[in-house]
């Protein structure tokens, strides 16, 4: 073996070996030099120079080599402050020079013979030595609580090498020690700047880390890109656009911080899907995290069906997809994919499959009684130690209880399921005392069985419980008081509430107290405040423009209808025939087939003594919607006038609106004029009694409003 002296303009060479194997090799070797022996022990005893002249003689390296070699052994030995001290002796500030001044040597040597005097030069393994020694003293400062000098002295690794290598590092290095070193600074310096919370210089290292040519392998690229979005997503700091050198006309630029994390969360499941990368479950549920915060349900539930199969579950994924689907409105979609997890060959008693099956059905009235078996089978099998989803189980049953209650037909299985309903809701309120959605529910239930005190006690617990942020805990305050004949209290909150409400809130309290004002008889008032909400709708519609509109347009357009159909049915009260013909028509405008506007457009009818034409128009929504009360209602009462053998058919239009809605006093009283006309006093009276009652808790808006 051949040793050429480095110090004083000498080098050395030993190939296919670096220096560390090199120096073990010398150590361990029965041969091992007195000098290497005498350096070891100079360096124990803390006397760095002396180790360093020794480790000099005996491996002929350079003053900086030889610090690098011993400060390296320190570090592996666990001595940090020892190590720190040695490495402080290097400064790569030289390398990149004669790193240069090597590479135009080979390149001319390929050309002709060189004539670059050696003392420019410096191999590549020492400079793979220096430069490790340099990551390694940035590591050492890391462990003493130093991270602001760490990512100085990691970050002059990096700008080394960019300076050595201006158009990226060559594949070539790809197994060299130099790679592995400069692989790992890449990945160390975002860490440090977080360690030290300097946030910025983080996400700018990271960006630096993805967007320059480090050759760096599969794995390592991931987990920097993994833990950018980690730091994205939520490091509470705004990251801002990549800057404009970074970008490339015609591709994708995020906006925010969200976008980007999304972006580098998609391109690791592409890479997953692929097969680079083994699989990671924590990237889909980072994913999960980014998607939801901006309303992407639907996307997440496509990114789990491309997950490749054995990755999860069948009944995991089934979940996941319900969940999304679930999220993303398209209950159908997701309810067959819960039901496929309640199989008997899958999960058939899973609590959180049972909860996720109940709560979907039970937003359905037409499968409230599915909704109640799921709920009791959840009931059944949470045991003591799942009191939390035992509540929730409880919560639901309540809920779909009630539902169920209001579809049925025979006034006494509605009584037994509103009392089961009120009980359940109950039970759950004892087992958890904060859950404020717990509270709108079961005053919401009290408060259609007409307990309006025990309603009203739970909206206030609702309100307290969210501080009054969510609009609808107002609205069902307000019209708990309207059922109580408290018009003027309520008025108040309703101004108090849209003083502590955003202004993109405001448009369903502001629909309530419209519609308080008209119960007031002050219609003059209401049509102010029915313009001031059209104008909020318009002025939504400007803002946020066309692909965020888009989103949101159902619930807004179908609010401006019901504010055109409203408002037509104030002017008929008015007897402004051509301004309710005004708003008819923007309201067909916006939604062609609406079974309220084509009873809206009967009330006209009436008004102006057209009764046939109001017949017609009122069996026109019929035909658009058979279950339509308040088509039926208006139907019943006419024929009622019409008197004869109509009054059969009206008894007949009233009976069936009641069914739906056995709180109607409108219906109650016209039921009642048919019993009077026909003769049948008795069941007259109690017609017009029931109706009485229901009018005196009759609030300005059906309390079915807020579900």
């Amino acid at each position: 073996m051949k040793m050429i002296c480095t110090c004083s303009g000498e080098s050395f060479k030993r190939d296919g070996h670096s220096l560390f194997i090199m120096a073990t090799e010398e150590r361990t070797s029965s041969g091992l030099s007195s000098k290497t022996i005498e350096g070891e022990t100079k360096l124990d005893e803390g006397n760095i120079e002396e180790a360093e002249s020794s480790l000099r003689e005996a491996l002929s390296l350079n003053n900086e080599e030889a610090r690098a070699l011993l400060g390296r052994l320190e570090y592996q030995k666990g001595n940090v402050e020892a190590a720190l001290q040695v490495f402080d002796g290097i400064d790569i500030s030289t390398i990149v020079p004669r790193m240069k001044a090597s590479i135009a040597s080979k390149t001319h040597h390929r050309r002709g013979r060189s004539r670059t005097d050696s003392t420019q030069r410096i191999s590549l393994h020492a400079a793979s030595l220096l430069l490790e020694a340099v990551y390694l003293k940035s590591k050492s400062l890391q462990k003493l609580g130093r991270p602001v000098e760490a990512a100085q002295e990691c970050k002059s690794v990096l700008d080394t090498v960019e300076a050595v290598f201006p158009q990226g590092m060559s594949e070539s290095l790809g197994e060299s020690k130099l790679q592995e070193t400069v692989s790992k600074s890449v990945e160390l310096l975002p860490e440090l700047w977080k360690e030290a919370g300097l946030f910025q210089e983080a996400m700018s290292s990271y960006r630096r880390a993805l967007l320059s040519h480090w050759n760096l392998n599969p794995d390592c690229c991931a987990r920097i890109q993994k833990q950018f979005a980690v730091l994205l997503l939520y490091g509470g700091v705004e990251a801002g656009a990549p800057s404009l050198a970074a970008q490339i006309e015609g591709s994708f630029i995020p906006k925010n911080n969200l976008e980007e994390a999304i972006l580098l969360l998609m391109i690791l499941l592409r890479k997953c899907s692929l097969r680079k990368l083994s699989w990671d479950s924590t990237i889909m549920e980072h994913l999960s995290y980014a998607l939801s915060l901006c309303g992407q349900s639907a996307v997440l539930g496509k990114k789990f069906e491309e997950v490749l199969p054995g990755m999860y579950n069948r009944a995991d994924r089934w979940y996941n997809l319900a969940l999304c689907y679930g999220g993303a409105g398209e209950k159908k979609v997701a309810l067959n994919a819960v039901r496929k997890c309640l199989l008997p060959v899958e999960r058939p008693n899973d609590l959180h499959c049972l909860l996720l099956a109940a709560k979907i059905c039970a937003e359905d009235s037409s499968l409230a009684k599915e909704a109640v078996q799921y709920a009791q089978r959840a009931v059944d099998n949470a045991n003591n130690d799942a009191e939390s989803m035992k509540c929730a189980a409880l919560h639901i049953l309540g809920v779909a209880l009630g539902r169920l209650a209001r579809v049925s037909s025979s006034n006494s299985e509605r009584s037994r399921l509103q009392a089961e309903a009120l009980k359940s809701l109950q039970e759950a309120a004892l087992l958890d005392g904060e859950d404020p959605e717990l509270y709108f529910d079961l005053g919401l239930e009290n408060a259609e069985q007409r307990n309006l005190m025990a309603a009203l006690d739970c909206a206030k617990k609702f309100l307290d419980l969210t501080s009054g942020s969510l609009v609808k805990g107002w609205r069902l305050l307000v019209l708990i008081l309207s059922a109580q004949q408290r018009y003027s209290e309520a008025e108040v909150i309703l101004d108090a509430a849209l003083d502590e409400t955003g202004k993109w809130e405001q448009g369903e309290l502001l629909r309530t107290k419209a519609k308080l004002q008209v119960a007031q008889g002050l219609s003059m008032r209401a049509i102010e405040t029915y313009r001031l909400l059209l104008a909020l709708v318009q002025a939504q519609r400007k803002s946020f423009g066309a692909v965020t509109w888009r989103g949101k347009a159902g619930e807004e357009k179908m609010l401006e209808v019901e504010v055109w159909q409203d408002l037509a049915g104030v002017y008929t009260t008015l007897a402004q025939f051509h301004d309710a013909e005004v708003c008819l028509e923007k309201a067909r405008a916006l939604k062609l087939f609406s079974a309220s506007t084509w009873q809206a457009t009967g009330l006209l009818h009436e008004a102006r003594g057209e009764l046939h034409e109001a017949m017609v128009v009122y069996n026109n929504a019929l035909v658009v919607d058979p279950d339509h009360v308040p088509s039926k209602i208006s139907m019943g009462s006419l024929l009622r006038r019409t008197g004869g053998q109509s009054l059969i058919v009206a008894r007949s239009f009233l009976t069936d609106a009641l069914k739906t809605e056995p709180t109607n006093h409108v219906a109650w009283y016209n039921l009642g004029m048919v019993h009077k006309v026909a003769g049948r006093a008795s069941e007259a009276a109690d017609c017009f009694q029931a109706a009485f009652v229901l009018e005196q808790s009759a609030p300005v808006e059906k309390f079915s409003s807020l579900y």
